[in-house]
């Protein structure tokens, strides 16, 4: 094995064994929190969901980069391509949307006991399915592209290719395609992207005036009696800016090495990183801080 492949190993298996192992964990957990309580939480879904989509971004990118550092050359072939960039690219808008939504959950958790605000809470699991069920239906047809247009390195004219993945590469389409589902992603970023923004406002806006009220007050039993709340919303907090970050520099590097079609072992390291690390370090915020809503949710 090259230096590089060596680097590229290191850095997927300290990201992938523990954000395995962290999200196993948050799903195992919260699955066997829901199947002990009758009354069921929304949270609880949004997490299993959210800790289940980044197993599958942890496993199908780990596939890809072992049969890249191993040079399993004809390990995938076009259907195991075709599977592993699939799969990635719809639970990366999956991870999206489940954040998102946990942030939207979570702002109007504990935002003021007005008649509107009281309306979009969830109250049950049912009125959360229906949201999951749209965000498959939702990334399964944005990323069905790739279906066509991802194709094994053993079996192509590399030539033609229009981007380096691991052993796979994406072949040119015809222009109003390849527009768009361009504009359909970019569309679903900035939609959810936006409610993330709207969200995270609300939640810091809302921790200041506890902060404020809690130095005025000079009440412990006030803060005490928020405590699991606030560190609820913190923890969300927390969540939103390890995406955005990794979001956002992903989406730079990625940009830059689309349009250089380029292999150096640097980018590609850094790019595995961001690949991972959102899916990776997600669930030990969620460990670390135990998101917890204590509002009573009853089952539908």
């Amino acid at each position: 094995m090259k230096w590089s492949n060596i680097t590229q190993a290191i850095v997927f298996l300290s990201l992938a064994g523990p954000g395995i192992l962290g999200n196993t964990l948050v799903f195992v957990r919260h699955v066997y929190m829901s199947a002990l309580r009758t009354e069921k939480k929304p949270v609880d879904l949004i997490l299993i969901h959210l800790a289940f989509s980044n197993i599958i971004i942890i496993c199908s990118t780990g596939i890809r980069d072992m049969a890249t550092m191993f040079y399993f050359r004809n390990f995938l072939g076009d259907i195991g391509c075709k599977a592993v960039v699939y799969l990635a690219r719809m639970a990366r808008g999956l991870s999206i949307c489940t954040t998102c939504l946990l942030s939207v959950v979570q702002a109007v958790t504990i935002s003021p006991r007005t008649g509107l605000w009281t309306k979009l809470k969830p109250q049950t699991v049912c009125q959360v399915l229906p949201f999951i069920l749209v965000f498959w239906i939702i990334n399964v047809l944005i990323s069905s592209n790739l279906l066509s247009y991802i194709k094994a390195g053993g079996d192509l004219n590399r030539s033609m290719a229009i981007m380096y993945i691991g052993h796979c590469y994406m072949l040119p389409s015809r222009h109003i395609i390849k527009w768009l589902f361009l504009s359909l992603m970019t569309l679903r970023d900035v939609i959810f992207q936006s409610l993330m923004g709207w969200s995270s406002g609300s939640m810091a806006l809302h921790l200041y005036k506890h902060h404020k009220q809690v130095l005025y007050l000079h009440s412990s039993r006030f803060a005490n009696n928020s405590a699991p709340e606030i560190v609820a919303t913190w923890s969300v907090l927390i969540l939103m800016t390890c995406f955005l970050f990794f979001y956002w520099v992903d989406f730079i590097l990625s940009f830059y090495s689309g349009f250089t079609v380029t292999r150096e072992s640097i980018i590609l390291n850094i790019k595995t990183f961001l690949e991972l690390g959102y899916a990776s370090f997600s669930p030990y915020v969620l460990i670390s801080k135990d998101i917890h809503i204590p509002h009573v949710l009853h089952i539908c």
